[in-house]
């Protein structure tokens, strides 16, 4: 990790030039919205989920909203998200913790957040960070996790442990929108099935850059 140490900073600091708005992808204006639309998100693309939510929001605006939603009709409304059943068990659990235990308003800690139903980790760390302006962790989702392994930042493939890692490595005021510099690269260069390597301007400080160039496949 004394290698891993000694890129990280250089590496976020290209991140931010390269990457210099750099945030979530989906649409929102609330934390209620940003935690609805992030257990969308889940396998699934967040165009999709934009194209989703802004009616599903104008008609459950709050969380007592969607508390009360009848299941059947928001599978419904929700279907093209995939997983359609247990995102909307999700929600409308979500939205009745929040209601019964913290007055109808999201909480704005990782202890609380993780006791909502279909709230793990990651999907906390994006309301917090996203929706709060706050940074208790590092949200993993499938780009951050292949990126940290790409650049050597991890060795994991599970996402709390892939976490931990960078946990250890980034400095903390980095933490707030590191998962989303990762995604915006990601999505740009360092793409899942063929990496843009000799376009990458991380290549110097990945050690994954001469394997892909070379057409290996990186140990």
């Amino acid at each position: 990790m004394d290698d891993a140490r000694r890129r990280i900073k250089p590496i976020i600091r290209l991140l931010r030039k390269h990457h210099p708005r750099a945030r979530t992808a989906l649409e929102f204006g609330s934390p209620l919205e940003i935690l609805v639309a992030t257990i969308l998100a889940a396998q699934c693309t967040d165009e999709r989920v934009n194209t989703i939510t802004p009616a599903l929001f104008r008609k459950y605006p709050s969380a007592a909203a969607f508390a009360r939603a009848d299941r059947t009709v928001l599978e419904g409304e929700i279907r093209s998200a995939g997983f359609f059943r247990n995102k909307a068990k999700a929600i409308i659990g979500a939205a009745r913790r929040i209601v019964e235990a913290y007055g109808g308003v999201v909480p704005d800690s990782m202890d609380a957040l993780v006791t909502l139903p279909g709230v793990a980790r990651k999907t906390a760390n994006i309301v917090l960070s996203a929706g709060f302006g706050k940074a208790e962790g590092i949200a993993v989702d499938t780009h951050a996790g292949r990126l940290s392994r790409r650049l050597g930042l991890s060795r994991h493939e599970d996402p709390a442990r892939v976490e931990r890692d960078l946990m250890a490595l980034v400095p903390g005021d980095d933490w707030l929108d590191f998962n989303f510099l990762l995604v915006e690269h990601g999505r740009a260069l360092c793409q899942a099935r063929k990496p843009k390597c000799p376009e990458c301007f991380l290549r110097k400080l990945c050690p994954s850059a001469k394997a892909f160039i070379s057409g290996r496949k990186p140990k």
